[in-house]
């Protein structure tokens, strides 16, 4: 039975106990987590359901440019589009957050306003994990002292895959502290931990570390999302919970480009953690170009016609 949160301090008071907590966790059936994922995969849901499945998703959606060419023009429209998604209906949503390097977080706060839709940062030596610590605090700082209302912030995984558990813990804490007021998300890079046990691992090693969200991918790795990872994390968050009486978030990040993906995750968290997360506070897609298909299936539903992918903006 994991223990309750008044026990995590016995838990992560040495390397030795940190390790024979992780690893006494129950292991992962990989054979089952994938058979499960795709049976939840076949659900169908019909058409009410379908079109508050779609609003839900782009209420979820982590707007998402993170590439080198990116210029403040860039950012300032993919802000402008966070807001309106379609400006041709008044009705569609806007999405959760934008998320950016920190060195545009004050251009993409500066365009969002007061409007509601939050900005995220990546930061720790964003994809790679790999700087000294001093480095990863100032970058998270700089992010915050910039606007950022969100630090995704990404696991060193050699360190975490060298056995460095109270490592890879000692940092989450140490980014939580500098991140203040801003919710903090923790990038686990599941394509690189090698097996869903490690998975499982790491998505406690973060919540207990104090992340609001554990996160699959950067982006930058493959595979990034998939179904069978993100099940075995929002089973994590379901039994942290449990133990403790918490709710962490999970965001599935790369990957996810079509509207029928985003809703077999929807029914995935629905099935496996409950419906308490189906809501953005709870469940965000990291996605660049998710969006415009979750809006073309949108207009479909809405008016009987598909829109060509030209009709919308691109991200």
């Amino acid at each position: 039975m994991p223990p309750t949160a008044l026990d995590f301090a016995d838990v992560t008071r040495s390397e030795a106990s940190l390790r024979r907590f992780l690893h006494g966790l129950p292991g992962v059936d990989q054979v089952g987590a994938e058979a499960r994922a795709a049976s939840l995969g076949t659900r169908s849901i019909k058409t009410t359901a379908k079109a508050r499945a779609l609003d839900l998703a782009i209420r979820m959606v982590d707007l998402t440019t993170l590439e080198g060419q990116d210029t403040f023009g860039k950012v300032r429209a993919l802000a402008s589009k966070a807001m309106r998604p379609d400006p041709a209906d008044p009705t569609c949503p806007q999405v959760a957050a934008v998320c950016v390097y920190p060195d545009m977080v004050a251009t993409a706060k500066q365009t969002l306003g007061t409007s509601g839709v939050h900005v995220a940062a990546v930061a720790t030596a964003f994809p790679s994990g790999r700087a000294a610590l001093d480095i990863k605090l100032a970058d998270t700082r700089d992010a915050v002292e910039a606007g950022a209302d969100e630090i995704d912030m990404v696991i060193e995984r050699g360190a975490f895959l060298s056995g460095r558990y109270q490592q890879v813990f000692d940092e989450i804490v140490a980014v939580k502290e500098a991140c203040g007021p801003a919710h903090l998300k923790v990038i686990l890079e599941t394509g690189e931990l090698q097996t869903l046990d490690n998975v499982r691992r790491a998505s406690w090693l973060a919540m207990m570390a104090g992340g609001h969200f554990i996160k699959t991918s950067t982006g930058k790795v493959q595979p990034a999302a998939t179904l069978p990872v993100t099940l075995v994390m929002l089973e994590a968050v379901r039994d942290f919970r449990e133990a403790t009486g918490q709710m962490i978030g999970v965001k599935p990040a790369g990957g996810i480009r079509t509207a029928k993906d985003a809703i077999k995750y929807l029914v995935m968290v629905n099935e496996v953690a409950g419906p308490d997360w189906l809501d953005p506070d709870w469940f965000r897609f990291g996605a660049s170009t998710l969006l415009n298909e979750l809006l073309m299936q949108r207009t479909k539903m809405t008016t009987g016609r598909y829109s060509g992918p030209d009709y919308f903006t691109l991200d």
